[in-house]
């Protein structure tokens, strides 16, 4: 008996080791903020571009080629602050928190020449921090799913960076608005509750060759004015343009605010189903 034990002991102390030599290791996530993403110079002759053209990002540090989310705040583009969201940490991904200037120091095309410049950014500079520039996906809420799709559907910005939109992995806006954007219009003195598709409107830039287009809103019953319809025809004139890679979800029972969180959970669903 007492030999039966000794080499059970003996068996699960090698177990135990084999356990441990072939465990991967745990990651190390580390944080970088404030990172300027547009020209030292234009910083420089510009404290608005030193103020606000600044992005975080945090990243498996002890990973290779690893996703990247790229992500942008909501605020209407008149408010609110980059910040690494809680449900995107730990997830064996890097994330990109990025600000932008905002109206009514800037007008429209400024706040998408920022988001597109921060883009760029992240695909130029994302290896030297071990990530792959192939598994990009960009997202925002509200304002920043706005920017994210403009700059993912409209190849003109990211082109002026000498980058093909086409290379983003996905563009996965969250209750973003794909018409013209209510502050361009407010710009033009144009009422909120009057919409238009222009140059300045995800849905004016219908091809079938886009990346991956994953479209979250809150209830339509729920959502600002009529963010789950506009959201909806996108979906709809994006297959009709031969579009094969858009999905639309409503999450429902929540508003505009309150739809971040579960979209979170579409978000890594989403990146878990293409393997990463």
């Amino acid at each position: 008996m007492k030999n039966n034990s000794s080499l059970l002991m003996i068996i699960l102390a090698s177990l135990f080791l084999s356990i441990s030599v072939y465990a991967e290791p745990a990651l190390v996530y580390m944080t970088q903020n404030d990172i300027l993403y547009r020209d030292a110079n234009e910083a420089k002759s510009d404290t608005y571009i030193k103020e606000r053209c600044r992005l975080d990002i945090y990243y498996p540090a002890n990973k290779e080629h690893f996703a990247t989310v790229v992500w942008f705040h909501g605020g209407g583009i008149k408010g609110g602050n980059k910040s690494i969201p809680d449900e995107l940490k730990e997830q064996g991904i890097a994330v990109v928190a990025v600000n932008y200037r905002l109206y009514p120091k800037v007008k429209c095309p400024v706040y998408i020449e920022d988001a597109a410049a921060a883009v760029a950014w992240v695909f130029e500079n994302i290896a030297k921090h071990g990530g792959d520039p192939n598994k990009i996906f960009i997202s925002g809420h509200s304002a920043g799913g706005y920017l994210v799709s403009m700059v993912g559907m409209d190849k003109t910005w990211l082109a002026k960076y000498n980058i093909d939109a086409n290379k983003i992995a996905g563009i996965i806006p969250c209750s973003g608005q794909m018409i013209t954007h209510m502050v361009v219009r407010e710009e033009r003195k144009i009422p909120d509750t009057q919409p238009i598709i222009d140059q300045f409107a995800p849905l004016y830039h219908m091809r079938a060759d886009a990346p991956a287009l994953i479209l979250i809103t809150g209830d339509r019953n729920l959502e600002l004015l009529g963010r789950y319809e506009e959201n909806a025809y996108m979906m709809r004139m994006m297959k009709v343009a031969g579009h094969q890679k858009t999905e639309l979800y409503e999450i429902q029972g929540h508003n505009h605010g309150e739809m971040i969180k579960p979209a979170f959970t579409i978000l890594l669903n989403y990146l878990k189903s293409r393997g990463i």
